[in-house]
């Protein structure tokens, strides 16, 4: 059985129609669509908006119970994700959520809702992600392996989890003992601190709402689901995306399908090097013998600082 869907969308009905074609064929028996409204600035708005409404009130031929959160004025991108997956979690004990721009895999689907019954109960798991970007740097043998880093690029969660998300950073000046103890090094956690602390410093100019998921699983000690293989394309990356525009291209990873039965790790642990690893990779360094080795270094280090 597939877990409920929630999709994130707005003006954008060619991306919208591709990720719903995927969301139609693995066929989910509940749909939340989480919709804004169009920009009274923008005249162009008003009838994309509506053509990616129509996508829904026409495309779901399956039986479904489709749920429209759809808002009649401009909320922008963090108000309206933040109140649509407050929505969906009031609704849903679990959910997979995808944005408009992120292309899954079909296993995507059978995966994270195994994920979600698997780990319904244990409070540590937090996040269940769908893109791996290092998947062509980092392996492992089990089906997928655990991260401190909660990417929502395609996604799943539960309402156990959902309800420690901390919007609006309240909890920033108490935490941060448990924010600087989940990276794997002093370096990966220069790197993210100083975002983190942009974001808390004016959320409203950040226009996020990613950022204070990330702190929240990081500050309550959770962890995430990372796939063996990358299993969401991200088609965001062009020039009218709200955060990924530039060039991004090293976080493209084509995405390759999980094979079922899944095969589980042995236990909860993350693998410090692989979550450095992540870290560079986004921030573009160029993955090499000499900057791997420089990593492992670098890890070892921090071990032996914290023994």
């Amino acid at each position: 059985m597939i877990a409920p869907v929630v999709m994130i969308v707005f003006n954008r009905p060619a991306l919208t129609r591709r990720v719903f074609e995927r969301v139609r064929a693995a066929r989910p028996p509940r749909l939340l669509v989480v919709c804004d409204g169009p920009r009274t600035d923008r005249p162009a708005d008003a009838p994309l908006v509506e053509e990616v409404r129509r996508i829904f009130a026409t495309g779901v031929d399956w039986p479904c119970e489709v749920v429209q959160d759809y808002a009649d004025r401009n909320m922008g991108c963090m108000d309206r994700i933040h109140t649509g997956l407050d929505r969906a979690f009031a609704l849903f004990e679990e959910a997979i959520i995808l944005e408009d721009d992120c292309l899954p895999d079909p296993s995507f689907f059978p995966f994270c809702s195994e994920m979600l019954a698997r780990h319904r109960d244990n409070p540590r798991v937090m996040n269940i992600a769908g893109t791996n970007f290092i998947a062509n740097h980092y392996s492992t043998g089990d089906s997928y392996w655990f991260s401190h880093h909660p990417w929502t690029w395609g996604w799943a969660s539960w309402r156990r989890a959902w309800q420690h998300n901390d919007f609006f950073l309240h909890s920033w000046d108490t935490r941060q003992k448990e924010l600087h103890a989940s990276f794997a090094s002093r370096w990966e956690r220069q790197y993210w601190m100083s975002t983190f602390a942009q974001a808390q410093q004016d959320l409203r100019a950040t226009d996020c709402w990613d950022f204070q998921w990330n702190f929240s699983c990081r500050t309550h000690g959770g962890v995430s689901i990372v796939p063996r293989h990358n299993l969401v394309e991200n088609l965001g990356f062009i020039g009218d995306s709200t955060h990924t525009a530039g060039d991004m291209s090293r976080l493209v990873v084509r995405t390759q399908p999980l094979l079922f039965p899944l095969r589980h790790p042995s236990r909860i642990t993350v693998n410090g090097y692989a979550d450095d690893l992540l870290t560079r990779v986004y921030a573009g360094e160029t993955i090499c013998l000499r900057s791997n080795l420089k990593a492992r270094l670098r890890l070892l280090v921090e071990t032996l600082r914290r023994a």
